[in-house]
């Protein structure tokens, strides 16, 4: 596919994909759901990790309620259904590490989108902003599942109701995102992370979280049949082997991904 709303750089075993409607403060389109997605799906055949990000001064601001369609009786269901809901799959079933890296404000299915990565480092200046309800909706493109699981219930609703800003900070301090960084470090700090899921045991790393992610509503004896046939699998990986004679020999493992 020729992407012309996002790009796409794969070296060294780590896969940017950026949002790059800079002038739009990437704003998402039908276009662009259908480059994701591809983009995704090709990067997680290819890469070891994945770091998802936004030219200009913006993450994702959400629906371009400008796109094609977007004006007049849009139809809701549809777009979610055909458009929205392959794009978030795909981030969230993709098999290798997935970093959202932060770099201004996400609103609307936009912060939903970022919350849908594995892990999100944002920059101290940016936010994330649940919009929907300032125009008469609810929380789509997955709110309404990352919010209570991420943050609590009491927060999401109140995320959800009341619309307002959550800088950075108070996203970290909430359980939210996993980091906010000073914006001078940001860019240093998210490649720092991406690096090291790229270098590392891409194996472990796809059954920490088939493990985590399980585990919501499973009885603590299932979830230990399922850790116990999960690590048997990474015990059977040459990433194993050689942390072990690494830690031995004490020096830096060299992992392989398998």
């Amino acid at each position: 596919m020729q992407y012309d709303t996002i790009s796409l750089d794969i070296a060294d075993g780590l896969a940017v994909l950026t949002l790059n409607r800079p002038d739009k403060m990437n704003a998402l389109t039908s276009r662009m759901r259908a480059e994701i997605t591809h983009a995704m799906k090709a990067a997680a055949r290819e890469a070891r990790a994945i770091v998802l990000t936004g030219a200009g001064r913006a993450f994702c601001t959400g629906q371009d309620l400008g796109d094609a369609g977007s004006s007049g009786k849009i139809d809701l269901e549809r777009t979610l259904r055909d458009e929205y809901n392959p794009m978030l799959e795909a981030i969230y079933d993709c098999p290798v590490p997935t970093i959202a890296a932060v770099n201004g404000p996400a609103a609307g299915a936009g912060a939903n989108l970022a919350l849908c990565a594995d892990v999100v480092i944002a920059t101290e200046s940016a936010y994330f902003l649940q919009a929907f309800a300032r125009i008469g909706l609810m929380p789509d493109a997955g709110g309404t599942w990352f919010l209570p699981r991420q943050m609590g219930l009491a927060k999401a609703m109140g995320a959800a109701l009341f619309a307002d800003k959550i800088d950075a900070r108070q996203a970290e301090a909430w359980g939210m995102i996993w980091e906010a960084v000073p914006d001078a470090e940001f860019d240093a700090q998210w490649r720092k992370r991406a690096a090291y899921l790229a270098n590392g045991p891409t194996a472990a790393f796809a059954n920490i979280k088939k493990a985590i992610r399980g585990s919501y509503g499973t009885a603590l004896p299932d979830q230990l049949a399922a850790e116990a046939h999960l690590q048997g699998e990474c015990g059977r990986s040459r990433d194993f082997q050689e942390g072990v004679v690494a830690f031995m020999e004490k020096r830096a493992a060299k992992f392989e991904g398998r």
